[in-house]
């Protein structure tokens, strides 16, 4: 049983689409527990946005609760030109506006998130990661997708990491479905 219905976690449907010269990506530091309350705000005033967020089932008293928490605790992403920063601030629910210098980089990473979310596996928030082996999906549903593997007992985990905030989620994959990214860049060469 949800204790509240999903929320808006992208807008509009199709925001990795938009130039990153013309709709720049911000990072909103927010106030404790206010990134659903700044992406109802911000979704209200036309704002593209992205919250990633994760299921967390708990059990109580026999009963099954559903909640969707955001995968960056305090944090948000958000696009548009300075009107849409101004927009943002206007809710007073962020601390700070964080300047990003590598827009492409940001984007990329925020795409192959997404990809990972849409295809539907549990992200579970993973420690974020100095820089490891970095591999590439090669068939599947996440082909394409690069990131970093943690090499644990069991099944494989594909870390997918956002370097502008320093934290990372994981995925678990077969071991069959990647290969590693320099090697498969060298034989491209």
């Amino acid at each position: 049983m949800p204790i509240l219905k999903r929320e808006v976690d992208l807008s509009p449907s199709h925001l990795f689409e938009l130039s990153v010269v013309e709709h720049p990506w911000w990072v909103a530091y927010v106030r404790s527990r206010q990134e659903k309350g700044l992406a109802r705000h911000l979704a209200g005033h036309g704002v593209g946005l992205y919250l990633p967020q994760a299921e967390k089932r708990v059990r109580r008293a026999g009963r099954t609760f559903v909640s969707s928490l955001p995968l960056f605790p305090g944090y948000l992403f958000f696009r548009g030109p300075a009107e849409a920063r101004s927009t943002a601030l206007r809710s007073d629910l962020i601390v700070e506006i964080l300047p990003v210098s590598d827009q492409e980089g940001l984007d990329a990473e925020l795409r192959n998130l997404r990809l990972l979310q849409e295809a539907g596996v549990p992200l579970i928030p993973h420690p974020f990661l100095e820089p490891g082996d970095e591999v590439e999906v090669v068939e599947g549903p996440f082909r394409g997708v690069t990131g970093t593997v943690l090499r644990e007992k069991g099944p494989l985990r594909l870390v997918v990491s956002v370097t502008f905030l320093r934290q990372s989620v994981a995925a678990e994959l077969d071991r069959e479905a990647v290969a590693p990214l320099r090697r498969r860049l060298a034989a491209a060469g």
